[in-house]
């Protein structure tokens, strides 16, 4: 695990590199734009944003993306990457924990009974394959046993944002969003919204990972460090994210 003090000594030190590309699942953008604001007030780095869903931004990774850091927002592919050499084993950890929600703008019953309402046409979810936040609604609506009798009415985002916007432009009446995107949203305007029990899905652990040959620029490692520090951590708790 990396270490904060010694990460954040490299901010007094000559820099041959001053910035630092982070590939961020879309779910957690908004929460790493504070993050990156806060970072570079207390240092002297620059962090470049990234994002997309989490297969996706992999898949660019095994392709030889040149990003430094990877907020990925399972376990799964961060782990993979450690394991195929792609990654600094030591630098892995859970920066967050994610929920589940089921949104939508309009004043509606949001709960588990309304994904049975007649008027219910279009439900957004994200692609359980590229998106951890779309396995999860695969893995609820399993739960429920309603995956047959909804079927025709999923409409797929490629990331949780596309499926978040779905449902805010109207492309689809409700959709399986993350909790953080719609407690991120002015209270007059988030609707309706049920927060789904995370016993009902797996737990929606997110990791980080420093990318292998990215060790040597001093900006990725620091910015890793500061997302285990104090200040970070309340950050992320307050856009409603859980902290292992």
């Amino acid at each position: 695990m990396l270490t904060l003090l010694g990460a954040l000594a490299n901010c007094s030190q000559p820099k041959a590199q001053s910035s630092a590309t982070v590939a961020v699942a879309t779910n957690f953008k908004p929460t790493l734009e504070q993050l990156v604001s806060d970072f570079e007030a207390r240092t002297e780095f620059e962090i470049k944003i990234v994002s997309g869903s989490t297969g996706k931004l992999y898949a660019q990774i095994v392709q030889g993306a040149p990003y430094d850091v990877f907020l990925a927002a399972d376990q799964a592919r961060p782990e993979r990457l450690v394991q195929d050499g792609q990654a600094a084993p030591q630098s892995r950890f859970t920066y967050a924990v994610g929920g589940l929600a089921l949104w939508s703008p309009r004043e509606v019953d949001a709960s588990s009974n309304s994904l049975m309402e007649p008027d219910l046409n279009r439900l957004a979810l994200a692609n359980p394959d590229l998106a951890p936040y779309g396995l999860a609604a695969a893995q609820l609506l399993d739960r429920l046993d309603l995956t047959e009798t909804l079927r025709s009415k999923f409409v797929f985002g490629e990331s949780v944002g596309q499926t978040f916007a779905f449902v805010s432009t109207g492309n689809a009446d409700m959709g399986f969003v993350s909790s953080a995107q719609v407690l991120a949203l002015p209270e007059d305007r988030r609707g309706a919204y049920w927060l789904v029990p995370n016993q009902l899905h797996a737990p929606i652990a997110q990791d980080a990972v420093l990318l292998i040959g990215r060790e040597t620029n001093p900006a990725a490692p620091a910015f890793l460090a500061y997302l285990q520090s104090p200040p970070a951590q309340e950050t992320i708790r307050l856009n409603g994210y859980l902290i292992e």
